[in-house]
């Protein structure tokens, strides 16, 4: 028995790296876990996976529809599936602007919308968006990703306000640069990706990049039964990047 026990709990990008990191803790807890995928084969064990591509809205509504069928409701919806990008903005044309826009800010709004007839009737209803320091934060080359991810915060505010009377609660978790495979195919797109993650590391001030699991928890808790009061919130989950300041190293 856990604190999601009795609870089912979608998430998008669940087979991957913070998504699949989220589904298994969520499961670890008690949830009935949907993992929405583009690749639905690759789940862990006792975590359903359901083909789901949220840049095309009859796949969601599909994937929702199958929720509904054979779980016969939904409780929790965690929006991480998400694409990066790299560049100025000079490097990135229209067709990749649009394309990461789609799937990072419409297909959040996407994967929301057709779930909320099932959250609506839920007495534990909660979503979590998967955000980033990048939405506060003047990262280098990463200008569309940046654009995406403050539109993942005004969106999360904006959702916590139009639902909450209805008993939703909407959050966000900004982690700061997380080592996944995300963050290795990213790497490889620079001239030496060794220096590249040598300065992802220690940019926060912890000296590395984050677990995926970490971010986990932080999301398990904003959408667990015992963080009722919590909503409109953006938790950081960054290694000190947003607020803190360090002078440099004694030598």
């Amino acid at each position: 028995m856990g604190e999601f026990s009795g609870l089912v709990a979608a998430v998008t990008g669940g087979a991957a790296g913070i998504g699949r990191a989220t589904a298994e803790l969520l499961a670890a807890r008690g949830a009935r876990v949907v993992a929405l995928d583009l690749a639905p084969d690759d789940v862990p064990a006792g975590i359903t996976g359901i083909g789901c591509d949220v840049a095309d809205r009859a796949s969601v509504r599909a994937a929702m529809a199958t929720i509904q069928q054979t779980h016969g409701g939904l409780d929790v919806l965690v929006n991480n599936a998400g694409v990066s990008a790299v560049g100025t903005v000079e490097d990135n044309g229209d067709e990749e602007w649009h394309r990461v826009l789609d799937v990072n800010v419409v297909g959040m709004a996407r994967a929301t919308a057709e779930a909320l007839p099932m959250l609506r009737a839920s007495e534990h209803a909660a979503v979590v968006n998967v955000c980033s320091i990048a939405a506060l934060n003047g990262l280098p080359q990463r200008a569309l990703y940046s654009a995406s991810k403050g539109a993942v915060l005004a969106l999360t505010f904006a959702m916590a306000t139009d639902h909450v009377r209805e008993g939703i609660r909407v959050n966000c978790v900004c982690p700061g640069t997380v080592h996944t495979g995300f963050v290795d195919r990213m790497l490889q797109k620079f001239a030496d990706p060794v220096a590249e993650k040598a300065a992802l590391d220690s940019r926060q001030a912890t000296g590395r990049m984050v677990d995926p699991a970490e971010v986990a928890a932080a999301i398990a808790y904003l959408a667990g039964p015992l963080a009722v009061s919590t909503t409109g919130t953006a938790l950081d989950v960054d290694g000190g990047v947003t607020h803190l300041r360090l002078r440099p190293a004694p030598s």
